[in-house]
């Protein structure tokens, strides 16, 4: 058993792994460490663990910091997005290996790790806990789309109507943006995220360097000539689409629900390209209560999961303060 270095991984193994594991995601391959390692604001990591010759794990992600220098400081934290990537016979003792590994290389650099599950890592829970990674409830939403009869079927009777209505009265969905067009939408997200959602958004060059991905799509909602909405998704080899980010300029036009739109051009996408599932990445917490976003896209027919997030803290004193700030800045 050895721990290898991103550059000495076997990219062909890299890629069948990615294909055979029943817990893999886009955000654990080869392509996105490649784009998550392009990225001026964040610094990327990943290594695997062999066994006998055999690839048996890798873990992508990228260490985030947010605002001035005093902010980053309090703020420095390693996201795993989708979990690692693992065999689905790794063995104990090669999955001790990953996490002590991780730990060792961040615990300097970080104040915690976390891992935001979109598969069931229950199998492995004792394995995390021994490596110190507590687990954390989190819902996520994954919507059927092996056709789009399942998706119609599923989806709420107010869905259907805000979709059928918007494309009445003159809205359309752009398949294939422009660079301007994608740029348009950053700006809508942007205000979402200052004035409702109140946590930190990547900068633009996140949405422009995505834009350029093979595995990435745009699906962008226009009316009267702008562009008033969208959702930003990947996929992952015709088996899963991930929704990113969505957004829309709701209740400024009437009988025009630009979200709604979006979401349900994400679903169509993902039947057409012949992906089992839509993936809504995350819906709050149990204890979240009123949660206006989980309940928007249940709407959509999906059904709710609760995989989780393992989390370790490398510097409690920190966590703590950092905890603290954050309450206190989402208030304000």
């Amino acid at each position: 058993m050895n721990l290898v270095e991103v550059n000495d991984i076997n990219r062909d193994a890299w890629a069948e792994l990615a294909r055979r594991s029943s817990v893999a995601t886009w955000f654990q391959t080869e392509e996105a460490y490649r784009f998550f390692d392009s990225l001026s604001f964040l610094e990327a990591f990943a290594f695997g663990v062999e066994n006998e010759g055999k690839l048996k794990a890798v873990v992508v992600g990228y260490v985030q910091k947010d605002g001035g220098r005093l902010k980053q400081f309090f703020s420095r934290r390693a996201i795993i997005t989708g979990g690692p990537l693992l065999a689905d016979d790794i063995s104990d003792d090669e999955l001790r290996c990953l996490l002590n590994t991780l730990k060792d290389r961040l615990k300097q650099k970080v104040i915690y790790i976390e891992t935001r599950n979109f598969n069931d890592y229950s199998h492995w829970r004792g394995v995390f806990g021994e490596c110190g990674f507590g687990y954390e409830s989190h819902y996520d939403i994954h919507v059927d789309t092996s056709s789009m009869d399942v998706v119609n079927e599923r989806m709420g009777k107010s869905r259907k109507r805000d979709i059928r209505v918007s494309m009445r009265d003159g809205a359309s969905v752009v398949v294939e943006p422009t660079i301007e067009q994608v740029r348009s939408c950053y700006s809508i997200l942007r205000e979402l995220y200052l004035t409702k959602v109140k946590t930190p958004l990547f900068p633009i060059e996140f949405f422009e360097k995505l834009y350029l991905m093979d595995s990435s799509a745009f699906l962008l909602v226009e009316y009267e000539g702008k562009i008033i909405g969208g959702t930003v998704c990947v996929g992952i080899g015709g088996k899963i689409l991930f929704e990113m980010y969505a957004c829309g300029k709701d209740g400024v036009y009437k009988n025009i629900f630009p979200s709604e739109l979006a979401t349900y051009a994400g679903l169509q996408y993902a039947a057409e390209q012949g992906c089992l599932r839509f993936d809504m990445m995350g819906a709050g917490k149990p204890d979240d209560g009123g949660y206006g976003v989980r309940d928007f896209k249940l709407k959509f027919g999906g059904k709710l999961v609760e995989y989780g997030r393992y989390h370790y803290v490398c510097n409690h004193l920190l966590y703590g303060i950092g905890k603290l700030g954050v309450k206190i800045l989402k208030k304000a």
